[in-house]
């Protein structure tokens, strides 16, 4: 399904991009470009049946989001998000923070919540037994605890990681709100606990409210019906690897 955005085109050039509503990589990238004021055609994707556009844009991993800018393809949600501050300077504010140090550390943000948090909500979604899930909660836990300590650090006491206006890590990380607050359908756990760290659940409902994150973030019973299925498909994919083993 293919989604316009109203206005007119970034630089005369046409934006679209190559995704699936339930990823948090693909919302993350619509999330920026919606920050930075650019208009795009937004292309659903079917993951199981996937198109030859997206194979041929992104070949190495073949996987959401693509973006393509002119027809050339750019994959990666980060490297994405880096490159709409490199190629439209002038579109909306700027993503990443100009001073080096602050740069640094809102990627080393960003890479964490990808390799640390993502990894963790993944083992929990997809625990072969209830131990592993259980060891990959507290994971999940650990991660957003360090988190909210993030959050502390680069906001400097002002509502979003990138100070008073959020910038290039509430965006990365801000693809994962719908999946943090579907978490408690989907797993039983609330991840979001005002109680355990209030500031990031203070800062999703922040980021949640933003005219750029909304009708992007999904619902979290959509979310919880589709992570139903991941769950019956690998259910399935384990069940036939026992059976040809035997």
């Amino acid at each position: 399904m293919t989604q316009p955005r109203d206005g007119g085109r970034a630089d005369g050039q046409q934006l679209k991009v190559l995704g699936a509503w339930p990823s948090p990589f693909v919302n993350r990238v619509r999330v920026a470009l919606h920050l930075k004021g650019l208009d795009y055609e937004n292309v659903e994707e079917d993951l199981v049946n996937k198109s030859e556009l997206l194979l041929a844009s992104n070949p190495v991993h073949k996987k959401v989001p693509v973006l393509l800018h002119a027809g050339r393809p750019v994959p990666e949600s980060l490297v994405i998000l880096e490159y709409l501050d490199d190629a439209f300077p002038a579109a909306g504010p700027a993503l990443l923070p100009a001073d080096p140090f602050d740069r640094a550390v809102a990627r080393f943000w960003a890479a964490f919540v990808d390799g640390k948090l993502h990894g963790a909500m993944v083992a929990v979604l997809m625990g072969p037994t209830e131990e592993a899930r259980a060891a990959a909660t507290e994971d999940t836990f650990a991660a957003l605890d360090a988190l909210e300590g993030a959050l502390k650090e680069c906001s400097g006491g002002k509502g979003f990681f990138g100070g008073d206006a959020p910038g290039y890590l509430d965006a990365a990380f801000g693809g994962f709100v719908g999946w943090l607050r579907a978490w408690d359908k989907i797993a039983g756990v609330t991840l979001l606990d005002a109680g355990r760290v209030p500031l990031l659940a203070a800062w999703a409902e922040r980021f949640a409210a933003l005219d750029a994150a909304k009708g992007v973030i999904p619902e979290p019973d959509h979310l919880a019906e589709f992570a139903k299925v991941l769950q019956a498909r690998a259910a399935a994919a384990a069940a036939a690897a026992a059976a040809a083993g035997n």
